[in-house]
C-alpha cells in the first residue's frame, strides 16, 4: 500500500459517504438547539467524528481477528440504527409537540443530552463498521490514517450541518424539535431500508 493521491482521495470519499447520516442528525440537532454555543457545536461535531473514526477502525480490527463473528453481527446493523434513531427521534418529536406552545427560553432551548448524543454517534456510525471490510487490505498504519481522514471529513461536514440547522432553527422556533425528530426517524428508516436490500 502506498501513500498516493488515490489513497487519500478514496478516504475522503469514504468519509463524505459515511458522514451523510451524521450530517442529517447534526442538522436536526442544530434545528433543535438554535442558540447552541460554539464550544458545544464543535464538541458535538467531534463526537460524530470520533465515532466515524472508531467504527471503521473497529471493523478493520474485526476483519483481522474475528471475521466470522463480525459477518454474523453485520445483519443486525440496520436494526440497531433503526431502533436507536427512532427512539431518539421519537423522543425529540414528542418533546417538540409538547412544547409547541411554550414561548419561554427553557422550552425553546431543548438540548440533546450526553447520552442522547452518544446514541446518535453510535446510530449514525454503526454502518461504518462494514468499512472495515473495504479497507481490509490496508496495513494497520494505513487503516488508522484512512479512519483519521474519515473523521476529519465527518467533523467538517457535521459542523456545517449544525451551523445550517442553527440558522434555520432560529427561524422555525417551536417547530424545530418536531422537524428534527422527524428527520431522525426518517434517517433510521432510510438506513434500515437501504441495508435491507
Amino acid at each position: 500500500m502506498t501513500w498516493d493521491f488515490m489513497f487519500f482521495f478514496n478516504s475522503v470519499l469514504l468519509g463524505a459517504g459515511l458522514a451523510m447520516d451524521a450530517f442529517s442528525v447534526s442538522l436536526a440537532n442544530g434545528l433543535n438547539e438554535p442558540k447552541m454555543k460554539k464550544g458545544r457545536l464543535l464538541s458535538m461535531a467531534g463526537v460524530f467524528a470520533f465515532f466515524q473514526f472508531m467504527m471503521p477502525m473497529l471493523g478493520w480490527v474485526c476483519v483481522h481477528t474475528l471475521a466470522k463473528y463480525f459477518s454474523a453481527f453485520e445483519k443486525f446493523i440496520p436494526w440497531i440504527a433503526l431502533i436507536l434513531l427512532c427512539f431518539i427521534g421519537g423522543k425529540m418529536l414528542i418533546e417538540g409537540i409538547k412544547s409547541k406552545d411554550c414561548q419561554s427560553e427553557e422550552c425553546q432551548q431543548k438540548k440533546a443530552g450526553f447520552a442522547a448524543l452518544m446514541l446518535q454517534g453510535v446510530a449514525t456510525s454503526i454502518d461504518a463498521l462494514s468499512v472495515g471490510f473495504t479497507i481490509a487490505e490496508y496495513d494497520a498504519l494505513h487503516a488508522f490514517v484512512s479512519c483519521l481522514v474519515i473523521a476529519v471529513v465527518t467533523f467538517s461536514i457535521c459542523t456545517g450541518g449544525l451551523i445550517i440547522g442553527k440558522k434555520f432553527g432560529t427561524k422555525l422556533a417551536g417547530k424545530a424539535g418536531i422537524l428534527g425528530g422527524a428527520i431522525l426517524i426518517f434517517i433510521g428508516i432510510e438506513i434500515f431500508v437501504t441495508n435491507l436490500f
